[in-house]
């Protein structure tokens, strides 16, 4: 038989429709497998794991077959539980698959300190974002009679003195004394201490 006549030939064309039947039903077993191994389609919702610690989310975790990386601690926040979850990813409710590991940030065990920089003499505009950079907060304002207006005379944090290089907690509010612009003295040089004292006991003239 000719090539032609057998391209043309019905035991052919039954070869090529048993060899598509055979490719169909492997191609589904392949997608049914590879829906079996990857989970396709069964995804879990991330719980929230705020202000929870690491045994929690450990525990938490385990039930829902996610798993946990911890990447470092972060400076102290007060509205969060000594080393509990301050930040986490992905965030609560984003659909995961079995498996995936979920980020988490710690918070310390409280705050670290820092040294108060020197600010005497520099302007309040000046000071302010300087302390803030710090992780400081701006206290009570009190002025005191200085020619320098809005100047720092002095830093205090709960009544004491502070000079530079102390150390102070972050977010201590320290109160800032300023100068008020309307100080005025005098020149002790410009009396005239030669004058003579008056006679507190005059004698009558005679």
């Amino acid at each position: 038989m000719s090539l032609r006549k057998y391209l043309t030939s019905r035991v052919f064309f039954l070869q090529v429709l048993g060899a598509a039947a055979i490719i169909a039903v492997l191609g589904y077993l392949f997608m049914h497998w590879l829906t079996f191994t990857t989970d396709h389609g069964h995804e879990i919702a991330v719980p929230d794991l705020a202000k929870l610690t690491e045994e929690q989310v450990e525990e938490k975790l385990d039930e829902l077959d996610l798993d946990y990386v911890l990447l470092d601690s972060v400076d102290y926040k007060s509205e969060f539980p000594k080393y509990s979850v301050v930040e986490q990813d992905p965030l609560p409710g984003t659909k995961v698959k079995v498996g995936r590991k979920i980020y988490i940030k710690i918070n310390a065990s409280g705050f670290s300190s820092v040294r108060i920089p020197d600010l005497i003499d520099k302007t309040y505009r000046e000071a302010v974002p300087t302390l803030k950079a710090l992780g400081l907060e701006e206290g009570t304002i009190t002025y005191i009679p200085n020619l320098g207006k809005d100047m720092v005379m002095e830093l205090r944090y709960k009544g004491r003195n502070l000079k530079a290089g102390d150390r102070v907690l972050k977010a201590s509010k320290i109160d800032l004394v300023l100068g008020d612009g309307k100080a005025t003295y005098v020149d002790e040089s410009e009396i005239d201490s030669t004058a003579a004292p008056t006679d507190e006991n005059p004698t009558d003239e005679r």
